[in-house]
Formats: structure tokens, sequence, C-alpha cells
């Protein structure tokens, strides 16, 4: 039988962003049956401390290679900014979808803005590159550690846990819950993670069938983008211990990146932009952007 099978978290953006891959993989190629395996990992698992104290992002990828390299999956879906800068040896990235909405969202049920919050809010968050940001813009406000998937987060923030909470548009907007979004959060005076709102899809190294099945689905606008931003985030060492920051959007000419490396602690932000030429490598703007971070004072944040 001509079957894919797809690895995916088992949270509900998980599952929608697995499906949507699915989807597109059915449009493309009729008659090819695509199977979701959902699972747990380990950084669903643990709530109940923050994601920097227990591994990262990448808590939520292991499960997912295991499958892949045990052959019971042919392709893993991830949300691209939760992908490490270095993929483990045998596995790769078969291709990047058309990038959503990339900001953050200003989630509240009583106030419209961040400015609106009154003094000693409390506003919910678990990312250090979000909270850098809000300590920056609001050093009065109270930062709250904030875990769980969407719904979770939401229902906390409706009891009354919050003032206000800060996630992902691209997320909400995915699961049908874009009305709860008061105001976006966006560039350039704020900056997303690297690669914030696309969808990545991880497949076996050397797996030609599926590489050329990802083929339609990859859009190589988004990949250059999440490309300079990933290098930069890569030039840093960056990971969610690090408030690191970039955004990278296609001008007439070519890139034009946004970074930014903050401190959650203070709210002392360093940025830096660049452009560069189409024929630019993205790694190579990727890179230039984090020296100059780097030129101007990063490291000394970075060493925190």
């Amino acid at each position: 039988m001509n079957v894919l099978r797809i690895a995916t978290r088992q949270s509900a953006l998980a599952l929608w962003q697995a499906e949507h891959v699915a989807a597109r993989l059915r449009a493309a190629h009729p008659g090819l049956v695509v199977e979701l395996l959902p699972m747990t990992t380990r950084g669903d698992r643990i709530l109940d401390r923050p994601l920097a104290r227990i591994g990262g992002k990448g808590l939520f990828l292991k499960e997912l290679e295991v499958a892949l390299a045990e052959r019971r999956a042919d392709l893993a879906v991830h949300s691209y900014k939760d992908m490490p800068m270095e993929l483990d040896a045998g596995f790769a990235v078969g291709a990047v979808l058309e990038r959503a909405d990339a900001a953050d969202a200003f989630v509240s049920v009583d106030f419209a803005r961040l400015d609106e919050l009154p003094r000693a809010a409390r506003v919910g968050t678990s990312s250090l590159r979000r909270q850098a940001q809000l300590r920056a813009l609001r050093p009065d406000l109270e930062l709250l550690d904030l875990r769980g998937n969407v719904n979770t987060r939401l229902a906390k923030l409706d009891a009354g846990d919050y003032d206000a909470i800060v996630l992902a548009c691209a997320g909400l907007e995915r699961l049908g819950l874009g009305t709860r979004i008061r105001s976006r959060l966006a560039a350039p005076d704020w900056l997303p993670a690297a690669a914030q709102g696309a969808i990545a899809v991880e497949l076996r190294t050397g797996d030609e069938r599926s590489a050329a099945l990802l083929a339609p689905l990859h859009d190589a606008a988004t990949a250059r983008c999440a490309g300079a931003e990933r290098a930069l985030t890569r030039r840093l060492q960056g990971s969610c211990e690090v408030p690191i920051a970039a955004y990278c959007i296609e001008v007439e000419h070519g890139l034009h990146l946004h970074g930014l490396v903050g401190d959650a602690a203070s709210g002392k932000l360093i940025r830096a932009a660049s452009t560069a030429a189409f024929d630019t490598e993205p790694e190579a703007l990727g890179r230039a952007v984090a020296e100059e971070l780097l030129a101007r004072g990063a490291g000394d944040l970075l060493k925190r």
C-alpha cells in the first residue's frame, strides 16, 4: 500500500499542523494514504518546570525522532521554532511550509494592549525572549511562568491567574482562536523567535521517497527567511535558555534581517539589522547580524 506515516505530538496544535501537512500531501499525491502517529513527548509530560531548566524545546522532538529511526514513521511535523539549531545525525528538514503570522499575540480578558495594563499586572509567559522584551517595555510588570498547551494557558488566563498572557498568533489562528488576540506584538519593535509561524517536516537522511513526496509543499521564501533567522541563533549558540529573537523578510532587492539579544532580568536589549542581496546565502546574512550583535555587547548577555 502507498502509505506515509507522520509522527506528531498529541496537543491540539501539533495535531492540527500534522493534519495540515497530511492534507497537503494527499492533495499533491492522489492515492497516497497518509496516517498520523500521535505521541507524547517528555516536554509534554513535564509541566511544572520552565523549559529552559529541563533541557529546552528539543524535548518535544526526541520521541518523534526515535519513531523515525525505528521506521515506525516516515515523517515528523514540528513548529520550526521548536527545532534545535543542529539536528542529530541521520535526520534532516525535508520541507518548510509557507509561514503564517510570525507575530506574538497579546491576550487578555480585560485589556486590549500591553500599554493598557495597570502597574504590577501579572503577565504569563515561559519564554525568556518574551520576558526580556516585556521587561524592556514594562519593567513594572510581574512576569510569571506559564506552561501547558494553548487551551490550558487560555483557561488559566480566564480563571484570573494572569492579567494577560503572550502566545504566538499563528498557534491561536490555527486552532480557530484568532478572536482571542487583543493586539499583535510585531516586528520591528517586537521580534519573534527564529522561524516562528513556520511548520517544518523532518525525515530520515537519505529517504528519497519521502523527500520527493514533500517537494511540492516546500516554500522557498519561508525557508530562506527562516534559514537566516536560524543561522543567527546558531552563531549565538542560542536555545530557549537565552533570550534571542530574529525576524527576516524579503524586500525588493533581497532579505532584511532583524536580530535581538536580551536579558530577561533587566530588560536590556541589544539590536542589530542588515540587508543582503538575493544571491547572498541566508546563512551568511544570519551570521553577519549575529556578529554585529556580538560587537555591540551581546556576548556579555549571553554569558549570563
